[in-house]
């Protein structure tokens, strides 16, 4: 009731407040020109026209039987939204698992994501940038640079995109090279000791045969929390990178596209800050305080609280990643309009983690000294070969082939200093452990069209993953000791097929609306939980997660194009849900990849975008999900109940809005004043399988806004830049202590910021 209310009251003000900007702008228009003499709108008075490649063409996005949000990567630029955490604030139906390292972060689409350490399980929500689908979540969470825009597909999208996509797609579309020469710097810094520099350039290379881009990026934030122990601010980052692209035309009919990347990111992200010493048990609601965390932390100066943003650490916990790759695409139009396109793509991703998991100063007799350092070393071969036919025929059709190899190689280890009786012990654990995957696929996806305003809509994709993994662990203590096991060895494999389609229908009512209906199978293949700790209940395959979707939309264009309004209303069950669930060892928490058994997401989400008056546009995004377990099954030697039949999914806030105004008014023949704001609310987000009561976010807002002046004709913009105006606290992530207590995130804009944005074209 309390979402219900807070809901009401958002939706309130945004109408009364989105009305009176509306209203005013008419007033004054309806005063100088009489209201029996409409006027024309020109093209900056109508809602631009978005082109998209939701289904590997180049459609309109008002055209596309398909839930696609999209966000500008001008736009995202310009709000220093750099990374698919900050893009999760805009977008509703995308919610963002942050950590202390890219391996454990994850994207969510309507409340659903894959959260696991393991290298023998692929993500639910699938990336994919140019066409190349990143095999493992970790890859795709680091910087964004050079974009041209970003599509959020939602619901199972698995027909056309590979490797599987049960949830849904993040397609990542980058800039290409222009036939003329151009180039722009900009620069972002705050009051808070960040700064991010982008610079590039583009052109031809050879007249009419190649042209070429290179853009470099580089950034660095101190942090917004503070290390007592060293006295150092922490949870920030320094991180760079590079990308280049060219483009060949040997021929009239034949484009050939090389596209390389490189990033280097380091990480000082904090393994969790203290909340409270105390732990409610759910479905108990019995508090277990533990008064020696809480005399330790007094000692060392920490106050645990929903806002804390201080820690006493002995070092600072860190990640580093080196990602990059390169890609070849061969685009061939041959025949009567037909399209062949062939993807081939490496990429490599090393990521290390060094990481303080017990989250204290020093070890004490009831604290174990805890450190965790591991090295990733992933790399993926991919190809896809599609052809498409010419679009205007009775059948228009996509297919094509599809197959990805992915090596993962991992070393973790882990280094327990207890005290015993008074005096040191000291153990260590040490896995090495990996995995092999390689998925091969057939696809195709075909529109029958009927008539010109009524097609059908048939597609189904084959899949056949071929899975296998090793892991070994060493350890120097006799039994069980704070987060080590005793040692282990097991290897094994598994071959399995699976199936993914979409049906449905598409009516067009008027030349500017169109609706759908559609019907989505999802597919997602099997699993592995390999990691540090993993034992003998881990072995057996994760069985393949499958999901049903069922879903009707509407896109129109209102208002000679002045107003878009685009509604869906969705239901998709999910059996054998890929989940992790926490178990155990020797009193430390460690969570297990486990069949979760049956989910549902349901809701229905708007997307409104209105110019109702020159230089003034509008735009609601809100979802509704109610996301909850249906049947779930317990596992062996969980730690806490299982009992959470009807509950709330993690990262699933029933409600998430997303209001945004800007005006742009002439202030001179060649200045313009831009004003913006936008207001982000969500209702309360449960962070945890295990529904501990403790792990639930409150519903929160955040508020921002920026005033621009931007040179029309000189190519140069400067903005002022407010995020979290109303100074709202929140967390990113709350979950179980490693072996205490609860802990929190500390997000970006956890508390008021100003900025400055200074951008040239040239």
């Amino acid at each position: 009731m309390n979402d219900i209310k807070s809901l009401r009251v958002v939706l309130l003000a945004s109408t009364a407040a989105l009305g009176l900007a509306v209203a005013a702008p008419a007033l004054a228009q309806s005063q100088s020109q009489p209201q029996s003499q409409p006027q024309t709108p020109s093209s900056s008075d109508t809602v631009r026209e978005v082109t998209v490649t939701a289904r590997h063409r180049n459609e309109s996005l008002q055209q596309v039987p398909i839930d696609v949000a999209v966000v500008s990567g001008d736009v995202a630029a310009a709000k220093n939204l750099n990374d698919l955490s900050d893009i999760s604030t805009s977008v509703p139906s995308v919610d963002f698992r942050t950590s202390a390292s890219n391996k454990d972060r994850t994207i969510f689409i309507r409340g659903i994501g894959t959260i696991s350490t393991s290298p023998g399980v692929e993500p639910s929500v699938s990336t994919v940038v140019d066409g190349v689908v990143y095999a493992r979540a970790g890859m795709a969470t680091e910087d964004l640079a050079n974009i041209d825009h970003i599509e959020v597909l939602n619901g199972p999208q698995g027909t056309l995109f590979g490797k599987n996509a049960s949830a849904g797609v993040i397609n990542i579309v980058t800039k290409t090279p222009t036939a003329t020469p151009q180039g722009y710097i900009s620069s972002d810094i705050t009051g808070d000791g960040e700064y991010r520099v982008n610079a590039g350039v583009s052109g031809p290379l050879i007249a009419d045969k190649l042209e070429g881009l290179v853009s470099l990026f580089e950034g660095q934030y101190r942090g917004n929390v503070e290390n007592l122990c060293d006295h150092e601010w922490v949870n920030g980052y320094r991180h760079d990178g590079a990308h280049l692209k060219l483009l060949a035309t040997p021929t009239p009919n034949l484009t050939l596209t090389f596209a390389a990347d490189y990033t280097h990111e380091v990480d000082d992200t904090p393994t969790g800050l203290w909340v409270s010493t105390t732990r409610i048990a759910y479905p108990t609601n019995v508090a277990t305080p533990n008064p020696a965390l809480a005399s330790l932390l007094a000692s060392q100066g920490v106050t645990p609280s929903a806002d804390n943003r201080t820690e006493n650490d002995n070092f600072d916990t860190y990640a580093s990643d080196n990602n990059g790759g390169a890609s070849l695409q061969a685009d061939w139009e041959f025949g009567d309009g037909f399209h062949l396109t062939s993807i081939t793509a490496y990429r490599d991703w090393r990521n290390v983690q060094h990481q303080d998991y017990d989250q204290l100063a020093a070890p004490t007799a009831s604290f174990p000294q805890v450190a965790d350092i591991g090295y990733l070393d992933f790399n993926q071969i991919s190809e896809e070969l599609r052809v498409a036919s010419p679009k205007g025929h009775f059948i228009d059709y996509v297919a094509g082939v599809y197959y990805l190899d992915a090596v993962d190689h991992e070393q973790y280890g882990r280094a327990d200093n207890l005290i015993v009786g008074g005096a040191p012990a000291n153990y260590t654990g040490l896995a090495h452990y990996g995995s092999t995957d390689d998925n091969y696929a057939v696809f195709g996806e075909a529109d029958l069209n009927f008539t010109k305003t009524f097609r059908a809509i048939v597609g189904a994709r084959e899949v056949v993953d071929d899975l296998s993994y090793y892991d070994s662990r060493v350890s120097t203590a006799p039994a069980a000791v704070t987060g080590i096991a005793t040692n282990f060895a097991a290897h094994g494999s598994t071959n399995q097929a699976g199936t993914s389609g979409r049906v449905g229908l598409q009516y067009d009512f008027a030349p500017n609306v169109t609706s759908y209906v559609t019907f989505s199978r999802g597919y997602m293949g099997p699993a592995y939980d390999v990691f540090f700790n993993m034992s003998a209940i881990n072995t057996p395959p994760i069985k393949p997660e499958t999901s049903n979707d069922y879903e009707v939309g509407l896109k129109s264009e209102l208002f000679d194009r002045r107003v878009q309004a685009n509604f869906s209303a969705f239901w998709t069950d999910f059996d054998n849900y890929q989940a992790n669930f926490s178990q155990l060892i020797a009193g430390a928490i460690v969570t297990n990849l486990i069949n979760a058994g049956s989910i549902t997401t349901r809701g229905f989400e708007a997307d409104i975008t209105a110019k109702p008056v020159h230089g003034l546009t509008l735009t609601l995004n809100g979802v509704y999900d109610d996301a909850y377990v249906v049947n779930f099954p317990c596992p062996p030697n969980a730690a806490s109940s299982c009992n959470i039949d009807g509950k709330p999914l993690p990262f699933a806030p029933r409600w998430k809005t997303h209001l945004e105004g800007d005006y742009r008014h002439p202030l001179t023949d060649a200045l313009d004043l831009d004003l913006e704001s936008e207001y982000n609310w969500q209702s309360n987000t449960q962070y945890q399988l295990s529904e501990t009561p403790q792990t639930i976010q409150p519903a929160y807002g955040v508020l921002n806004g920026s005033i621009g002046i931007l040179g029309r004709t000189q190519g140069w913009s400067a903005r002022l830049l407010v995020k979290n105006i109303a100074n709202q606290h929140y967390s990113s992530y709350l979950v179980s202590g490693n072996l205490a207590g609860i802990v929190r995130w500390v997000p970006r804009d956890d508390d008021r910021y100003f900025g400055v944005n200074v951008r040239k074209d040239f």
